[in-house]
């Protein structure tokens, strides 16, 4: 998602130049850019086959490894429910917004079911994605755990024209544009974990669903769906009684796009309470504060400030996540991740 944010903000850019340029000329040639424009920003707002990486990114990624994973579910022992919100680059005009909702358990020894929907908004943008999870696991050694997963469910794709204010609403370019469409989607993964270390590897969208071709307007662009995948790992040191190291990492990748690596690691002390930092390259560097509110109950914030050329004009990024687990003091092994 990375690429395509940024690909966002330099199209409002492009957008806003033209504009200028076009103030002092005859209307024709105002009309001619201006759908230049409108189409460049459409094209923007859903993202390319060919550059853009368009998942959500997360900076409390290994709380919230389900909604990447579905192998995930059911793996924290018991009934879990996790919450995040995401505020992107604050300050700027149609930066991202995300928001998920997880709740998955186990049922039964092997089985584990769960729910997962994201929403995302980007500009005139909207996305709303709601999957079914399952599991399936596998006792790979007396502490051990080998789990497949796989994810179905839909992507909701909202465009808002009213947000793109051309200067002519009969635009043929735009009155071609579907509003509102409906793609399903499918998704696998594995996760191996112990009660100290994890490796998970995912594909979350299996399916290239397209979501904007401008044929029929006389341009042969359009824009798909990439799937992204996912490499998460992490592992707790034990320090003292008192005090746990766990360094983590994802690698996303997607076909076209540049690799994004997020290098992690957290101090949890007394088993309360937490600090950690983070760095994403070439992009953030981000610092993390979380509390164990009870046995059960997880609050957690992240705060990215941004590294790249889009740091003059942002004041950073906030995240902040909820985590409920039900009954977990009856564990026997909790895990920190």
């Amino acid at each position: 998602m990375m690429e395509s944010q940024n690909q966002l903000l330099v199209g409002y850019t492009l957008i806003n130049k033209l504009l200028g340029l076009t103030i002092a000329q005859k209307k024709k040639k105002k009309m001619k850019i201006m759908n230049k424009c409108v189409c460049l920003l459409v094209f923007l707002m859903l993202g390319t086959s060919v550059f853009s990486q368009q998942d959500a990114q997360y900076t409390q990624y290994m709380y919230n490894m389900n909604v990447i994973n579905p192998a995930y579910a059911g793996s924290r022992g018991t009934l879990t429910i996790n919450m995040l919100g995401r505020s992107q680059w604050v300050g700027i005009e149609g930066a991202p917004q995300t928001g998920t909702l997880s709740i998955h358990a186990p049922s039964g020894k092997a089985v584990g079911l769960g729910f997962t929907a994201i929403y995302d908004e980007i500009g005139p943008v909207k996305e709303t994605n709601l999957f079914a999870d399952f599991s399936y696991t596998i006792r790979a050694s007396e502490s051990a755990n080998l789990a497949f997963g796989i994810k179905a469910g839909a992507t909701f794709h909202n465009l808002n024209r009213d947000l793109l204010n051309p200067l002519d609403p009969n635009d043929d370019i735009l009155l071609n544009t579907a509003l509102n469409d409906l793609y399903p989607n499918l998704g696998v993964g594995a996760f191996y974990y112990t009660n100290r270390f994890y490796l998970g590897l995912s594909v979350p969208n299996l399916l290239k669903s397209k979501h904007f071709n401008m044929s029929s307007t006389g341009f042969t662009t359009e824009a798909s769906e990439e799937m992204h995948y996912f490499v998460t790992t992490g592992y707790v040191f034990e320090i003292s009684d008192n005090v746990d190291l766990k360094p983590s990492t994802l690698v996303k990748a997607a076909i076209g796009a540049p690799v994004s690596i997020d290098l992690s690691i957290n101090a949890l002390f007394i088993k309360k309470f937490e600090l950690g930092a983070s760095y994403r390259l070439d992009d953030s560097v981000s610092v993390m504060v979380g509390i164990n509110v009870s046995d059960d109950f997880r609050v957690g914030y992240a705060y990215d400030h941004t590294l790249s050329d889009l740091g003059d004009y942002n004041s950073g990024s906030h995240e902040i996540m909820l985590l409920y687990d039900f009954n977990r003091k009856n564990l026997k092994s909790p895990r920190f991740f």
